[in-house]
């Protein structure tokens, strides 16, 4: 199975890229992962929300397939402890899934279309946190739900 994040906008803090460099090359020990982001919509000063969604959105689905399965990290998603994730990826994993594809979201949400495509929302925490922030945050649970799966150390129960 291959994991895959879809990232409105690049990262401009260094020091977060460096961390999510180094949870990815983690990552390639246990499963293919990539992380893609998704240029910024160019001229969204001059866009609604609802058309900057639209616009973000029809970039998102040009990068799946009917065959991709699609969860969208939503704050109204499904709320898993670390243990409870890494059987949520074991699953997917033994339904003999070929992509699994992660999505965060532009400053607004998804759009409607996104919405409808998508196959589960997974929310991270009830809490707002920075869309760069939130692509460290979720790698290293992609990691930690691996080590998990692999009984190593890492993780603390």
């Amino acid at each position: 199975m291959k994991i895959t994040l879809l990232a409105i906008g690049k990262t401009d803090n260094k020091q977060l890229q460096t961390l999510m460099d180094d949870y990815t090359k983690r990552l390639g020990f246990y499963i293919s992962f990539e992380m893609e982001v998704i240029p910024d919509v160019k001229n969204a000063k001059n866009l609604s929300e609802a058309l900057q969604k639209q616009a973000e959105g029809e970039e998102i689905l040009k990068r799946t397939s009917t065959a991709d399965v699609l969860i969208l990290l939503d704050e109204k998603g499904k709320t898993y402890t670390s243990e409870g994730f890494a059987q949520f990826l074991q699953k997917k994993m033994n339904s003999g899934l070929k992509n699994l594809i992660f999505v965060i979201g532009g400053p607004y949400g998804f759009s409607d279309a996104v919405y409808v495509r998508a196959n589960g929302k997974v929310s991270l925490s009830s809490m707002t946190f920075s869309h760069q922030m939130v692509r460290l945050f979720f790698i290293e649970q992609l990691y930690r739900g691996f080590t998990i799966l692999r009984n190593e150390p890492y993780h603390h129960r």
